[in-house]
């Protein structure tokens, strides 16, 4: 399984990527809001992990919209936002599954 990471902070960026490999996923890792539209229109993957605090704009805002130009591919959000209200409003923006952090990497593997 091949899957786009949209994630800021390098340390959670680098667990994801050690962690994920044992489960044979391989990755490409964006920054920004700006360069994960470019990613999802360069790279071919099976899943995107979306996290919400982007520093050039809200991971949500970016959900929508690809949801609205008819984007398919799953979307998981990783993020430390816990309120009921944001997770029920990710999952109704479009994602297929909503994760806090901190995480477990097996259930974050399994979800996928």
């Amino acid at each position: 399984m091949h899957v786009l990471l949209v994630e800021d902070d390098d340390l959670v960026a680098s667990g994801l990527e050690a962690g994920l490999e044992l489960h044979h996923c391989t990755m490409d890792r964006v920054r920004t809001a700006r360069e994960a539209r470019a990613a999802l229109a360069q790279f071919e993957c099976d899943v995107v992990i979306l996290d919400l605090g982007l520093p050039d704009g809200d991971g949500m805002g970016l959900l929508s919209a690809w949801r609205r130009q008819g984007v398919t591919i799953p979307i998981l959000i990783l993020t430390a936002r816990d309120a009921v209200e944001d997770r029920v409003h990710g999952l109704e923006a479009g994602a297929d599954d909503y994760v806090l952090k901190p995480f477990d990497l097996d259930e974050l593997a399994a979800r996928l």
